[in-house]
């Protein structure tokens, strides 16, 4: 009995000693962004940026590519999503949430190039990528021909109606919070401002670069991912107005740095190959079958009627009215009919 009560307790600490190891056992981050075309692996900005940081520092990421914000954890994109502390948007946010999970690709710098991380960062977020939204949300050309087009065809019907301008509403905004004005004015000397301080951007992160093969030796950092991100999109994406393009095209060294990542980091997007395109059914369930495609072409231009009736009427531009029907106009109120036979008796009387 006594061994029995032993063999028993044995067996109770060994499970009792092993189901920290089970706690422990979590579930891999997941992270959620655009899903990739032009031979990227994200046709984001900060979903490029995200992507290659975690390339960099190793973190083990479930990584979904899709074409709805609202399928994020957050509405947004790029998103993290954990199991201990929830979800985060913002490059900087999910950045540092890779930081507290010991995925750190700047453990290795001193303070010095931790500094110079910070300049940089923030020179490109106040200088490169307000040149950046306007080249592709704000130019008419590039806008209509490109930017629109693409997030059209590859959004899932019916939000392909309304996602487009509502993420072009978002990054006007976003424009207008980094010039610090109260109203945005789109014009040639905006246009010539934001381009003007983009290329000095541009030439400071070459001169910056040299010809090391990272900005901080032979392994990639933070900014490295940062740089990555703002100018891949520049460098794959081939827009009607090209004059940032242009420019890039003529550092070599910064043209090199985009490509040698892409082959290093995402080989299996970094081949050239025409831009794919994709059905915008593709995340629609039953949309996706063929036989659906007579019936999502019906469906689209009911929405498309529905929404503009919808803001014709909430606009003013179309009012309704009622008519009284033909049987309202000869019903009167009770009131005045025994009035007017008390009218008519009195002429009798009279």
């Amino acid at each position: 009995m006594a061994a029995w009560v032993r063999r028993d307790c044995a067996t109770h600490f060994k499970v009792k000693v092993s189901l920290p190891c089970v706690r422990n056992m979590s579930a891999p981050m997941e992270l959620f962004c655009w899903r990739g075309d032009y031979s990227l692996p994200s046709v984001d900005v900060d979903c490029l940026t995200v992507l290659a940081y975690a390339k960099f520092s190793g973190a083990p990421l479930k990584v979904h590519h899709i074409t709805n914000p609202w399928r994020s954890p957050t509405g947004v994109l790029p998103a993290l999503k954990t199991r201990e502390e929830g979800s985060f948007s913002q490059p900087s946010k999910i950045i540092i949430q890779l930081r507290k999970q010991k995925y750190n690709a700047d453990y290795d710098l001193s303070a010095k190039e931790g500094a110079d991380t910070l300049a940089f960062v923030s020179l490109l977020e106040e200088k490169l990528l307000p040149a950046l939204i306007y080249t592709q949300w704000v130019d008419a050309k590039n806008y209509v021909d490109v930017t629109r087009r693409w997030y059209a065809e590859n959004i899932p019907f019916p939000l392909n109606f309304l996602l487009p301008n509502r993420i072009h509403t978002q990054q006007l905004e976003r424009l207008r919070l980094s010039r610090g004005e109260p109203i945005l004015e789109p014009g040639e000397q905006l246009e010539k401002e934001l381009y003007q301080d983009a290329l000095e951007c541009m030439t400071l992160l070459s001169q910056r670069l040299g010809s090391q093969k990272f900005f901080f030796g032979d392994s990639p950092s933070s900014l490295d991912a940062y740089v990555f991100g703002h100018l891949a999109p520049l460098m794959k994406i081939k827009l009607p107005n090209g004059k940032l393009q242009q420019h890039l095209n003529s550092l070599n060294n910064l043209r090199q740095f985009c490509s040698d990542i892409l082959l290093l980091y995402f080989p299996s997007e970094s081949r050239d190959v025409p831009s794919k395109k994709v059905s915008v059914h593709s995340e629609g369930g039953d949309f996706e079958s063929e036989p659906h495609k007579l019936r999502n072409q019906v469906l689209s231009v009911l929405f498309a009627v529905g929404a503009m009736v919808g803001y014709a009427l909430l606009s003013g531009i179309i009012s309704i009215q009622h008519t009284p029907s033909q049987l309202e106009q000869t019903h009167t109120d009770p009131v005045e009919e025994e009035e007017e036979e008390e009218e008519e008796e009195g002429q009798r009387g009279e």
